[in-house]
């Protein structure tokens, strides 16, 4: 396939030729054909977006790097040499095939596809992004998706995951690059059966006379911190449960179940208060959470199949109830 190139080029021997050749900048070549295909510098830059001198210098680099003058530029046009056109012919169905197998792995026609590997905590995991993620499947179906739920810091680029999802007040320093999805408040709930036979507190006091499920608590008790929406104003409530967990998806099992009220993010049970199930009390309080984040590692591209996945998550959790940071 070179040797017409090799005989065209002014190449002092076989090995000059080599090692010109594994100095070759690939992103030179396919500006090179570009600029053939358009004849001339200036179309090139308008379309990549970058001053005609980057252009200018990717053909003076492939130049010098091949001993030979691939262009003529005249005031009208910009031609090829004959050496030119000889090496045109040869990388022009290359550089094609090289693009055509970018689309293919997921480039430039920005259509989701391939395996998406995403992992959160079990508790976001369990109760929400199960239908996040069905839906996101029905709509993009080329797209593989595995989960993996854990409340550990999972390393995204040792266990070779796509997308995480971490709930934090402050992100550690990372080279990953974080979007921050919302902020995610807790509220009072309850299920209607428990407010049918307890009655609903008509302010915080009431807590104390009311059976509560409480997250973290130490020796059974805790201390909720609220927002009064009515003066913006922070106020505190001691209270105490027979019921504690460190898992929200726990939390809510419990007192879909009757057990008590409860101070847990709105997006864990976003489907049962749509439904009925949960109802809101106290809705004049709500407690500052943490902040929801779409992670993922940096890459000069960035696929489909992650960009498309967050503004899906972005969109799903704003219906929730997930004020936009």
């Amino acid at each position: 396939m070179m040797t017409r190139t090799r005989a065209a080029l002014p190449l002092r021997n076989k090995r000059a030729y080599d090692r010109r050749m594994t100095q070759f900048d690939l992103n030179d070549v396919a500006i090179f054909v570009r600029v053939v295909n358009r004849a001339g510098f200036a179309k090139v830059a308008r379309e990549l977006n970058v001053p005609t001198s980057t252009i200018s210098r990717a053909i003076a680099r492939l130049e010098a790097t091949l001993g030979a003058q691939l262009l003529t530029r005249t005031t009208r046009s910009v031609v090829p040499t004959p050496e030119g056109q000889t090496f045109f012919r040869e990388v022009a169905p290359a550089v094609a095939t090289l693009h055509h197998a970018a689309r293919g792995v997921d480039g430039a026609d920005r259509k989701a596809r391939g395996r998406l590997r995403v992992t959160t905590a079990n508790d976001i995991g369990a109760t929400f992004l199960g239908e996040v993620v069905a839906t996101f499947s029905t709509r993009y179906p080329n797209v593989e998706i595995e989960t993996l739920l854990t409340q550990r810091n999972v390393n995204l680029v040792e266990e070779g995951i796509d997308v995480a999802l971490r709930v934090a007040t402050k992100l550690p320093d990372s080279s990953l690059i974080a979007r921050k999805i919302g902020d995610i408040e807790q509220e009072l709930y309850a299920s209607l059966e428990y407010v049918q036979a307890r009655g609903v507190p008509a302010k915080l006091d009431d807590l104390s006379d009311h059976a509560c499920v409480l997250f973290r608590p130490r020796e059974g008790r805790t201390t909720w911190v609220f927002r009064d929406a009515r003066n913006g104003r922070e106020v505190t409530q001691e209270v105490r449960g027979r019921i504690g967990t460190d898992d929200y998806s726990f939390m809510r099992s419990a007192l879909l179940a009757g057990a008590g009220i409860g101070l847990i993010p709105r997006i864990i049970v976003a489907r049962d208060i749509e439904a009925g199930k949960l109802v809101r009390v106290l809705p004049q309080y709500a407690s500052p959470g943490a902040s929801l984040y779409f992670m993922h590692a940096a890459s000069p591209v960035i696929p489909a199949k992650i960009t498309l996945f967050r503004d899906f998550v972005l969109e799903s959790f704003a219906r929730a109830g997930v004020t936009h940071g």
